[in-house]
């Protein structure tokens, strides 16, 4: 088993904490928060042992995971990797596309390897049809939440946009070639509705809505390709996949069946996935474990989590 330590036990820190102390691949030693009263009442409550410093519990680990606020990721993910751990990270990476490359150079100069917690790659109404898409031409996404004053300390692209980008960009193997996008501060500082529109050098499109002034929550993204459509709610871990095919020449009753303009006819049909219940976060920390263990590449390197957060800043910089 792989000692880990968490480094932050904020909200999301401590899911991590206990999901930690549940996997089968790590031996959770411990964690250190900045804030010593908080830290103090989980030990109370929890029995997890607290470091007093950063480098005393990069020293007693194999793996940190790092759940810090994100302007810390950056110095925190270069002691752990210069003191040659393993490094998972929340997303976003980092603040800056610089420093998101200089953990992926520290990170293959030391040997080890690091993940970014783009959890919905491990949503299962996402992996469950994520051998289906296949070069999408069209993709909307739509990441709406109610109204929480935790993230508004960046805009809402970092906060829940990048989610709906990391998955863009893992399905549409093609560069980015023009970025257009708007955003509006209602109640943050930052823009708290942000709508972008991203061309690829391939033809593919895609348009994304993240909101967090929403008055429900919502989180679905529809791919369309040749002959079919797939839908994600990633919310409600539900999938539908709708595919076209030839209509034979003497079809069932009860087939649908569409003809164009030019008199093709197309037979619809459906092969929806069934989607397994699973716990997302244990199972990105899982693979982590797993891509350590054999020494494979993580579902979610750190070269592809500065690939969303430079699509993601480029976004901002449109507003």
């Amino acid at each position: 088993m792989l000692k880990a330590g968490v480094l932050g036990a904020g909200h999301l820190g401590k899911i991590h904490l206990r999901l930690l102390n549940q996997s089968e691949n790590y031996n959770l030693v411990g964690f250190y928060d900045t804030n010593r009263e908080q830290a103090e009442a989980i030990v109370k409550e929890f029995g997890y042992h607290l470091y007093d410093s950063v480098e005393a519990l990069i020293e007693a680990v194999d793996v940190v995971d790092i759940v810090t606020p994100t302007f810390a990721h950056f110095e925190v993910a270069k002691k752990a990797i210069e003191a040659g751990k393993h490094v998972f990270i929340e997303k976003p990476i980092t603040n800056t596309v610089q420093e998101a490359e200089e953990l992926i150079r520290l990170a293959e100069l030391h040997n080890v390897k690091g993940q970014i917690g783009h959890v919905e790659r491990f949503n299962p109404a996402y992996t469950a049809v994520a051998s289906k898409i296949d070069n999408p031409m069209f993709i909307e996404a739509h990441r709406l939440s109610e109204f929480n004053p935790r993230g508004t300390d960046v805009p809402v692209v970092l906060d829940l946009m990048i989610h709906d980008i990391d998955a863009i960009l893992s399905v549409v193997n093609s560069d980015v070639k023009q970025i257009s996008a708007s955003g509006v501060s209602v109640i943050s500082e930052t823009p708290d509705i942000a709508n972008a529109r991203i061309e690829f050098e391939n033809g593919c499109v895609a348009n994304l809505t993240a909101s967090r002034i929403s008055l429900k929550n919502m989180r679905k993204a529809r791919f369309f390709q040749k002959d079919a459509y797939i839908s994600v709610d990633f919310f409600e871990k539900k999938c539908e996949v709708v595919k076209m095919k030839e209509a034979p020449e003497k079809p069932d009753d009860f087939a649908m069946i569409l003809q164009n303009a030019e008199g093709i006819k197309k037979q619809i049909y459906f092969d929806n996935p069934d989607v397994p219940s699973n716990n997302a976060i244990l199972d990105e920390l899982d693979t982590f474990a797993t891509a350590i263990t054999n020494d494979t590449t993580p579902i979610v390197s750190l070269k592809q989590g500065t690939k969303a957060l430079q699509v993601a800043l480029q976004i901002i910089d449109c507003f």
